[in-house]
């Protein structure tokens, strides 16, 4: 069976054909990691997979086959360097967060009301009349603030 198409397609027929032929004891054997797998880390889940069923994974390019003890080493150092390379990603993160927020920075969308226009909204929504219905609708409100009725209810909840 042959399969001419990359390991990032999420749809890969022979492949999945192959994988729900294979039984215990069988090993499926690949010509090129790059063939089959979209990332370092769908390739460890893909053979905790097989291993499950009992199936083993050789990659011929790549020289693995985790049927042997040197083979499922290969895999294990490669899982740890996944797994470090991840760490080293979110410490990083981190950081940056934390440097920006050093320089004045938080993130996130710009609030899409300034002060005046949040004042605005909390004024005219508590306003009511002398039966103690409200003055204004929450489309009034967001027509006078020039923002979406969205945006508005989203205000009033954040105050409330």
């Amino acid at each position: 069976m042959g399969e001419n198409v990359s390991g990032k397609l999420t749809e890969r027929p022979e492949l999945d054909r192959a994988l729900a032929y294979l039984r215990e004891g069988d090993v499926l054997v690949i010509t090129r990691l790059s063939r089959a797998m979209r990332s370092l880390k769908h390739l460890l889940a893909f053979a905790d997979e097989l291993r499950g069923r009992g199936v083993g994974l050789v990659i011929l390019k790549q020289q693995i086959d985790t049927t042997t003890p040197t083979g499922r080493l290969v895999f294990h150092i490669l899982g740890a360097i996944d797994e470090f390379q991840r760490e080293l990603i979110i410490e990083g993160t981190r950081e940056g967060l934390a440097a920006a927020r050093v320089r004045g920075r938080t993130g996130g969308r710009k609030p899409k009301l300034n002060p005046r226009q949040a004042a605005t909204v909390r004024r005219m929504y508590a306003a009511t009349g002398p039966d103690g219905k409200r003055l204004h609708t929450v489309a009034e409100i967001a027509q006078a603030v020039g923002a979406h009725r969205t945006t508005v209810y989203d205000y009033l909840k954040r105050e409330s």
